[in-house]
This record gives structure tokens, sequence and C-alpha cells, in this order.
């Protein structure tokens, strides 16, 4: 064989190991996609304010923060009080993107400004008494006698604790009307009262205070409502922190808390 021919030969040898070798990649496995193409980043950013029942507030840290580690380049800024004064923040302009309320009323007040509330959590009452009850209390009708916190009757556990005692049949002179549930209890533990009534879920984990479920409290249920706010300066951050609340995850974080289901 002449080179010429020799150098034909050589030439058809490695084109055809080449078109073997492609097919063989072909007929193999894939070539493994790029991180971006295989993980879900979040493209939320920004802040993000949600405005809270005050007896959410230890769920919705809990849920704030796993929110965020899926979301990263979101900061959740969470504002805790009565709803009642939530909701009227919330009408006089203030920058909310979430707004959940302790019970349907103060979220029907914000029915022009929320998007489809949902419910998402419920709650009864206790009686909470400070660590080893000096007032000895053991049911409503001794919060006639000693001295006793309530909320205020306009907001949620206000409400509600009017509704139970009515049930009951107890008229109490409150000492003082508070504007949220976590002020009843800081009273309650700090001895500034014999009694108040709470919701279940603030006294969970707490060593200084004592609980008695009263009778009936079963049958005085608040349901908790939560929404994206028509305004809201980020909302798409705020429908995917709504959206999370409904999750699983988010569910089992507020029945962690204490919470029952909507």
């Amino acid at each position: 064989m002449n080179r010429a021919l020799r150098r034909s030969a050589t030439a058809l040898l490695a084109a055809a190991v080449l078109a073997l070798t492609g097919c063989a990649g072909a007929a193999g496995s894939a070539p493994s996609a790029s991180p971006s193409e295989t993980t879900a980043e979040s493209t939320l950013s920004g802040e993000l304010n949600v405005y809270a029942a005050a007896s959410l507030s230890g769920a919705f840290d809990a849920i704030a923060e796993e929110f965020t580690a899926e979301n990263p380049d979101v900061t959740v800024s969470p504002v805790y009080d009565g709803s009642s004064t939530l909701v009227t923040q919330i009408l006089e302009g203030a920058p909310a993107d979430v707004f959940a309320s302790a019970d349907e009323a103060n979220m029907d007040k914000a029915k022009d400004a929320a998007i489809d509330p949902a419910l998402f959590a419920s709650n009864t009452l206790v009686i909470a008494v400070p660590a080893g009850n000096p007032g000895d209390v053991k049911s409503l009708a001794d919060l006639a006698e000693g001295t006793t916190v309530l909320c205020a009757p306009e907001v949620p556990c206000g409400a509600a604790s009017a509704k139970l005692l009515t049930a009951a049949g107890v008229t109490v002179q409150a000492a003082s009307l508070e504007q949220n549930v976590t002020a009843v209890l800081t009273k309650v533990a700090a001895s500034e009262a014999d009694a108040g009534l709470v919701y279940a879920t603030d006294v969970v984990g707490r060593d200084d205070v004592e609980v008695i479920v009263p009778e009936g409290a079963e049958d005085v249920v608040n349901h908790y409502p939560i929404a994206a706010l028509a305004d809201a300066a980020n909302p798409d951050a705020a429908e995917a922190f709504v959206a999370f609340v409904l999750s699983d995850a988010g569910q089992k974080i507020l029945a962690d808390f204490g919470f029952g289901k909507p």
C-alpha cells in the first residue's frame, strides 16, 4: 500500500472510532445537570411585614425562621399585638403585607384590604394562675371573687372570655382589661392577679403559671384567619408566606405550639 492510501485508511479508522465513541455517549447516562437546573432556588426577596395576633408570636417566630430558610433573601418582620389594634393600624395605612387575626370578626373589618382570607388554626381559653395558685382558684366562679385580669372586650380573647363567662353565669369585675392576651399572662405570671383567662397555647411550656381548663371551654373556640393584603409592598412574598402557613410544614409548627386545626 502506498503512503497516500495508508493516510486515507488511517483517517477512515479514526473517524469510525470517533463515531462509535459518540454513540456510546448517547446510549449512556446523560451528563449531570448544572446546579441551577436541578435546584429550585427562591426568587423572593425584600422585607415582609407580618401583622399577627399576640397569641401567635411563638408559632409565627418559628414559621418565619423556616420560611426564611427556604427564602433566604426575604426578611420577615413580625408585628404582634391584639387583633383589634392591628386591624385599626392596617386600615389607617400601616405597611402590612400579611394579616393573621385571632378571630374572624377582626378579619371581617379588613375585608376590603384582605385577599381571600383562609382559616389556619383554632384555640380555646384556659384559666391561668400564678405558680402555686395562691388564690386557690379552681373554676370560673372563683374569678368573680379574686383579682382577675381579662382581655378587653374588643380583643378576640376578650370577646371569647365574655362568651365563656356568660355561658357559665359568672360576672367578673376585672382588675384590668388588657389590649392583648400577652399582657394578661404577664400580669398573672408576675402575681399581679390571682387569675386571668388566656389561650391554651399561651401557657405551653411555661412553669411560672399553672393552668385550669374551665368547664365549657371546648364550646368557645376561636378560629384564626390569615390573608395577604391588597396593598402589600411585597405581594409575592406575602402570598408565599400565607401558603407556607397553610402548608403541612406550617400546620405542624402550629400544632407543636398547641393550636388546633382550623
